[in-house]
């Protein structure tokens, strides 16, 4: 098998023609990318459940908006929780995944990551893709691959989220911010 280079920490933003309704204009930040496969959580697809709905302790520490984000289709039953931390060391309950962004270990006590803590992301399932399948779906030109910036994480309207990442890009890209919701519109 040939070697995967890793696109850990990096963004996938779903190209205007994927056609898979999970993934239509989103923002997956990549949290893991090997040769045994990826997975990573959709940044932009708030939920109307309220994080003290379910994980009330950790409720008070949630960035706005204080809701649940849907990671992804796979295991919606699970949560994951999402900080920026910056820093050279994190605190007690935090594992760095990429520069200042990590995984938060909701079984942790909240006052353990508190003080260090600028807001928490939490979101309800994941993206998964088996090996090979993400490589896939790139060489059909189903995602552009960008850098994540750590404000992503947290983007306080995360429904302008895909447009917002595309615009920022120095190239052709930033004119894919432009299209159209429905192009049968135009």
């Amino acid at each position: 098998m040939t070697e995967v280079s890793s696109l850990t920490g990096r963004l996938l933003v779903a190209t205007p023609a994927l056609a898979d309704p999970n993934f239509d204009r989103a923002v997956v930040l990549l949290l893991d990318h090997d040769e045994e496969g990826s997975l990573g959580v959709v940044l932009n697809r708030p939920t109307p459940v309220g994080v003290g709905d379910i994980l009330e302790t950790w409720a008070g520490l949630a960035g706005e908006p204080g809701v649940v984000f849907q990671g992804g289709p796979v295991s919606l039953d699970s949560a994951l929780g999402l900080a920026v931390i910056p820093g050279e060391e994190g605190p007690l309950g935090w594992r760095r995944v990429h520069g200042a962004i990590g995984l938060v270990d909701l079984e942790a006590p909240p006052e353990l990551l508190a003080a260090s803590l600028g807001s928490l992301r939490i979101f309800a399932g994941y993206a998964g893709w088996g090996p090979g399948q993400l490589e896939e779906e790139l060489s059909e030109g189903a995602w552009y691959v960008v850098e994540s910036e750590p404000g992503d994480v947290s983007s306080p309207r995360p429904e302008a989220l895909w447009r917002s990442v595309l615009r920022r890009q120095r190239n052709e890209l930033a004119m894919v911010a432009t299209y159209p919701d429905d192009p049968s519109l135009n």
